[in-house]
């Protein structure tokens, strides 16, 4: 299944990249390419991943890559992947 990156998706990538990069520019690369590969798990495996707690609907789902959380939206077509969240941070 196809895997649609949404533009705030996209931001929060580059916030996280930004922020790690303070202090390690080639670990934040390595934590944002580790979080672009989990879309291939998603791609898939849609149903893989767990239910958001927040939302309880079956097709919006997160995989969780070390403090991070991929959220995303399974459409009869494609994947959307909606936020990448700190674990620490509410999701929307």
């Amino acid at each position: 299944m196809n895997v649609h990156w949404t533009d705030t998706a996209i931001e929060h990538l580059e916030s996280i990249q930004a922020y790690i990069a303070k202090t390690s520019p080639d670990y934040a690369l390595r934590t944002v390419e580790r979080l672009i590969r989990r879309s291939e798990q998603i791609a898939a495996f849609p149903e893989s991943g767990r239910v958001v707690p927040e939302f309880e609907v079956p097709q919006i789902r997160e995989v969780l890559e070390g403090p991070y959380r991929v959220v995303y939206y399974i459409k009869p077509d494609q994947i959307d992947v909606l936020a990448v969240l700190h674990s620490a941070q509410q999701a929307f």
